[in-house]
């Protein structure tokens, strides 16, 4: 059962931002709900606030900008399937969203609130931190960008403030010979918590070698985390079975 609470409606996202400026822990953004709704019912979350972001068009879209691709925060993870753009700049992150809970969930739940829940175990963080991806958090007073890596603090834990939102996500578009791919471990085949996870990215030059690699896991640590020196010894060889191995 769902504990009583106050449902503010913003029409802008100046008006959302002005809300939660001096909000303190008592009040929560709300978008989907996929996972702060359970947390609700859960009593683990007992925010006596929520603000719903889920009406504001500037949180919605996947657009190209300035060598980047860029992802409004409230863009589902079913909008992710749909749009070309990420199937051909970011198949790493289409195929985490082709497996990403169950099609209801996928239509509901949102990029940005995947990210800030701040689950070990959050399907969109593996790929989005091989992408080299970066959070907007946005407030009254301004906005920044924060490395993803250096988004997440531990398990429910994350660089945002009580009077930030998370507005949006970034990533440089790959270059040519660029190749990747997501794994997900779960306990079934469909609609299941990842037990493990691993998004991996490499580019390769034309005489075989890594130029840049980028491997990151979900679910193996109290956050999402970047295997740092796997990456080393991939970059500048030649990938071979041995090598990988």
């Amino acid at each position: 059962m769902l504990p009583e609470f106050e449902l503010l409606m913003p029409r802008t996202l100046s008006e959302a931002l002005e809300m939660l400026a001096g909000a303190g822990e008592g009040m929560a953004p709300i978008a989907g709900g996929t996972n702060l709704v359970v947390d609700m019912r859960g009593g683990r979350h007992r925010p006596s606030v929520l603000v719903s972001v889920a009406g504001l068009e500037e949180l919605r879209g996947i657009r190209r900008e300035d060598g980047h691709v860029v992802i409004g925060a409230t863009t589902t993870v079913a909008e992710l399937l749909e749009e070309p753009l990420i199937a051909e700049a970011a198949p790493v992150l289409w195929s985490a969203a082709r497996v990403f809970a169950n099609p209801l969930v996928r239509n509901r739940a949102t990029v940005g609130g995947n990210l800030a829940d701040a689950s070990p175990a959050a399907d969109t963080a593996p790929p989005l931190l091989v992408l080299d991806a970066e959070v907007q958090l946005a407030s009254k007073e301004g906005s920044r960008w924060v490395p993803l890596d250096e988004f997440f603090l531990g398990v429910r834990q994350t660089l945002r403030q009580p009077d930030e939102l998370l507005t949006a996500i970034r990533f440089p578009v790959p270059p040519s010979g660029t190749f990747g791919g997501f794994y997900k471990l779960g306990l079934r085949k469909a609609d299941a918590i990842s037990v493990a996870s691993v998004a991996v990215m490499v580019e390769v030059g034309d005489d075989g070698t890594c130029r840049k690699a980028r491997i990151a896991m979900g679910a193996v640590a109290p956050k999402p985390i970047r295997a740092y020196e796997a990456e080393k010894r991939l970059e500048g060889h030649v990938l071979t079975p041995e090598l990988v191995a």
